[in-house]
Formats: structure tokens, C-alpha cells, sequence
């Protein structure tokens, strides 16, 4: 093989190397593109499949209950809510899987052609370097140059011919030891896709149980309306009540604080007029903080609004059967009710927790409706209802996820519901907002 051939032939095995490096590079960087994806994915089917275990729970304990009711009913349409986003993350990661099995499939085949030309490559180097073993054919190669700086010119190109040589084999190598992995992952994407066809078989068929288990409950209330209407408007009374009185703290709260800030105001002006008087120099006292009490409030509601959609539900698990707003009633056509929080329903007696830091400002005892803590978070103020006992008193500090008290338990449902209630205060105007909007879960 002449010099000229061989130098145009290590031209074509560096662009070759180069290429196979590129594809190696390209290969991971699709891998680690659609992994955070498929983490995604994963994660939301874990978080779904907590809520429906939580709805078949809460399910559980309502077939043990004196008589069926709408929240059982709520609770159904939840499960299958669930259930059926379910099903679209399954055919969404089955999807996925086969995605990568076809793309590492393709990958697998293209390495496999790289290897082949690798190896005929390598096959002509070590014929080469066979042809040329020993020294004195090496040092014939070099002496017999026409030319000094010929000689040198094949001296640096014996040497770059074994680097080739060291190239090539660690190529081959890389890439056999890709295909074994992208095999491996083949395999267990496949078996992946197997176990989760086979849940959304499973999860078909417990939605066509929940929907008729629906049904049934659907029919019974339907039977039932007269009944329905008097319980409903029963209902509406004791919210409106609640309401009043949730109101009627709030405002309160807000007005002692105007009195704290009027009197702090008339006893700086007092000071100040008295040190006119007599020229001496007067500290206010320190009894009334009113500028740091301003400042840590800011900082509070900062913090409050900072962690918007991150906060944690009141209850340690539930399913929400009442949203924020205007909601149709699930059997009675044309009936709405309007909610300022959220219901949620729990297990029987579950604890209450404060869903971030702040100081307790009211503890109200409503007759027929249960026990209600009011935190002030800044600008901020959190409402927990339907308490059956408060481990709190008015001005109090909790932390975030603090027990503050246990929920009545209704007996016909053989469960409990707690209300939850968001308020923003800006001067004398109070607004309420979605809670949906603020905690996760």
C-alpha cells in the first residue's frame, strides 16, 4: 500500500471516528431529553393513583353508613375522574415506551453499521501493521524517503497509524458495549409496556363498575327530590350562618387592629406634643411595636403568597366533593349552590392541620355546625370549619402543618367533611379566593 493511500485512508478513518463520537453524543442526548418525561409521567400516575386509593377508601367506610348520600355520589365521580386520567397517562407512557423502543431499535441497527465498517477499517490497519512488524521495516520505510523532510513526514505517520490502530479498537469497543445497553433498556421498556396494558385493562373495567355503582346511587336521589330540595335549603341556612359569623370575626379582627393603630398613632402625637413642651427628649414605649408588627406582617403575606400552589392541604388525605364557586347539584336539575372554600371529604375524625405559619385570631363555637379556626398569615387568613375539638386559642402561633383540631364525624355518611376557606384582606375589603389555587396535593 502506497503513503499516499494510506494518508488518504487515515483521513477517512478520523472522519469516520469523528462521526461515530457525534452519534454517540446524539444518542445520549436524546436518552436524557426523554427521560424527564418519562419521570413525569411516572410521577403523575404514582399521584393518581393516591387519589383514587384515597376515593376507594373513603368509598369503603360509606358502604358501612345508615344510608347512602350525595357525597358518596360525589365521591364516585371523583374515582372516575380519576381513574379515566389514568387511563390517559397509561396510553400516554405505552405511547412513550414504544417510542423508545422504535428509536433504540433504529439506534441499535446504525451502530451496528458503524461497528461493521470499524472493523473492516481495523482489518486493514492490522494487515498493514502485519506487513511492517518488524523494526527494520519500519526503519526501510523511513530510510528509503527521497527526501529528509519526507522521512519525517512517515515517521509522524507510522505514529499516527498506530493511534488509529488504538482508535479504531476502543470504537468498536464503545459501541458494542452501547448496543448491549440499549438491549438491556429494549427489554425492559417491553416489559414495562406489558404491566401497564395490563393495568389499563384493569382500569377499564373499574370505571364501567364505578359508572354503574354511579347509576344506581344516581337513581335512588332522583326518587328522592322533594326530600333532596328541604335537605338542601336546610343546608344553605347553616352555611349562611357560618358565613355570618366567619364575617363578623374577621371583621372584628380587623377593626381591633385599627383601634391598636389609632391608639399607638394618639400616644406618639402625645409624646411628641409633651417633648415640644419641655424640650426633653422622649422614647416612645415599647409596649406598642406597631412598625415591626407592620413589617413582620409584610413578610408573612410575602412568604404566603410566595408559596401559592405549594401550600398543603388542611387534611392529610380526602377527596375535595364541593369546589370553590358555583356548583350544580349532582341530581337536582338547574339547583346550584355557591361554596366560599372547598369540602373535603376524609376519613371519620381526621385531624385539621394549619397549612402555613401564622397566629390564631378566632376560635368560634357554632351550634349545629361544629367549631371554626380563623390563622392570620399577614394579609392572609386560613379558615378551617366542622371541627369537633380545637387544640388552639385565639393568639396562639402555629406552624406550617400544625394539628389545630379533629372534624365532626356525620354519622350518615360514617365520614368526615372539612371546609376550607382562603381570605384576602386589603384594608377593610375581604376577598375570598380558590384554594385549589393554593395548596397541592
Amino acid at each position: 500500500m502506497s503513503l499516499s493511500l494510506f494518508i488518504s485512508q487515515y483521513q477517512k478513518d478520523m472522519i469516520s471516528v469523528n462521526k461515530i463520537l457525534l452519534v454517540c453524543f446524539l444518542l445520549l442526548t436524546l436518552i436524557g431529553f426523554g427521560q424527564p418525561t418519562s419521570d413525569k409521567l411516572r410521577r403523575e400516575q404514582v399521584r393518581l393513583e393516591q387519589k383514587i386509593s384515597d376515593t376507594k377508601f373513603l368509598l369503603s367506610k360509606s358502604q358501612s353508613a345508615k344510608e347512602t348520600s350525595l357525597n358518596e355520589l360525589k365521591v364516585i365521580e371523583n374515582q372516575i375522574i380519576y381513574r379515566e386520567q389514568l387511563l390517559k397517562n397509561y396510553d400516554n407512557q405505552i405511547r412513550a415506551a414504544e417510542l423508545t423502543i422504535q428509536s433504540k431499535s433504529q439506534q441499535i441497527e446504525l451502530l451496528h453499521g458503524k461497528i461493521d465498517r470499524l472493523k473492516k477499517q481495523y482489518t486493514e490497519l492490522l494487515i498493514y501493521a502485519y506487513k511492517r512488524r518488524n523494526k527494520y521495516g519500519k526503519m526501510m520505510s523511513i530510510v528509503s524517503s527521497g527526501s529528509y523532510f519526507e522521512a519525517v513526514k512517515r515517521a509522524k505517520y507510522l505514529e499516527r497509524i498506530s493511534e488509529i490502530q488504538q482508535k479504531q479498537f476502543l470504537a468498536i469497543k464503545q459501541n458494542q458495549l452501547l448496543i448491549k445497553a440499549e438491549i438491556i433498556t429494549i427489554e425492559k421498556e417491553k416489559q414495562y409496556k406489558v404491566a401497564l396494558i395490563k393495568d389499563k385493562i384493569k382500569e377499564k373495567a373499574a370505571i364501567e363498575f364505578d359508572r354503574k355503582k354511579q347509576q344506581e346511587v344516581y337513581q335512588k336521589f332522583k326518587s328522592e327530590e322533594s326530600l333532596l330540595i328541604t335537605k338542601l335549603a336546610e343546608e344553605e341556612r347553616s352555611k349562611a350562618i357560618l358565613r355570618e359569623r366567619i364575617n363578623t370575626a374577621i371583621r372584628n379582627e380587623i377593626a381591633a387592629a385599627e383601634a391598636r393603630r389609632k391608639r399607638a398613632e394618639a400616644e406618639r402625637k402625645r409624646l411628641e406634643a409633651e417633648n415640644a413642651k419641655s424640650n426633653t427628649p422622649t422614647v416612645a414605649k415599647k409596649s406598642e411595636p406597631t412598625f415591626s408588627e407592620t413589617k413582620e406582617s409584610t413578610k408573612l403575606s410575602a412568604s404566603f403568597e410566595g408559596n401559592k400552589g405549594r401550600l398543603p392541604w388542611p387534611v392529610d388525605k380526602g377527596s375535595i366533593t364541593e369546589s370553590f364557586g358555583k356548583n350544580a347539584h349532582p341530581t337536582l336539575r338547574n339547583v346550584t349552590t355557591n361554596n366560599r372554600g372547598i369540602d373535603i371529604s376524609t376519613p371519620k375524625n381526621a385531624q385539621v392541620r394549619a397549612i402555613f405559619e401564622g397566629e390564631v385570631t378566632s376560635v368560634l363555637n357554632i351550634p349545629g355546625a361544629g367549631k371554626v379556626v380563623i390563622i392570620k398569615h399577614g394579609n392572609y387568613r386560613t379558615v378551617y370549619s366542622n371541627l369537633q375539638d380545637t387544640y388552639v386559642i385565639s393568639g396562639m402561633k402555629v406552624s406550617t402543618k400544625k394539628v389545630i383540631g379533629s372534624l365532626l364525624l356525620d354519622v350518615t355518611l360514617n365520614m368526615s367533611i372539612a371546609h376550607f376557606e382562603i381570605h384576602h384582606v386589603v384594608g377593610n375589603v375581604v376577598k375570598c379566593l380558590n384554594p385549589t389555587l393554593w395548596v397541592s396535593h
